[in-house]
């Protein structure tokens, strides 16, 4: 699924120029397979969107498989991987176990680890293939 093109602009504000994309992946407790549930995949996307828009995060690429989420965002340099991780799973986690039963009865949705990188050493084009590719494997 195509967002937006890759980000290889720079973001300017009045003290800063930056380009700063991570790829993140990241899986729910006990890998439990909630994306194969579709209105469990479409509405935490929509909610990733949701939080994208607040947070001035540009989604280049964004897929789910069954037990992992992969993201690839170009954010401002006011926030670090934490940062981005604390919201987006808060911000997801809470909203989901309200609204599907099957999911409340866990004691968190997300584990606490993720896995973060830069496009330092791959170019952003690449990384977003490999995220659109995701769901095809």
């Amino acid at each position: 699924m195509c967002y937006t093109e890759v980000m290889e602009e720079y973001r300017r504000t009045k003290t800063t120029v930056s380009l700063l994309n991570y790829h993140f992946v990241f899986c729910p407790r006990y890998r439990r397979k909630i994306f194969r549930n579709q209105a469990v995949d479409e509405r935490f996307k929509e909610l990733v969107r949701q939080i994208c828009k607040e947070h001035d995060f540009k989604i280049v690429a964004m897929e789910t498989d069954q037990d992992h989420c992969y993201l690839f965002l170009n954010v401002p340099p006011t926030y670090s991987p934490a940062d981005i991780m604390a919201k987006v799973k808060g911000g997801t986690s809470r909203i989901l176990r309200d609204e599907f039963d099957f999911l409340s009865a866990l004691p968190s949705l997300w584990t606490r680890s993720y896995f973060v990188s830069t496009a330092g050493d791959v170019s952003s084009q690449t990384i977003k293939r490999y995220v659109e590719n995701q769901r095809t494997r």
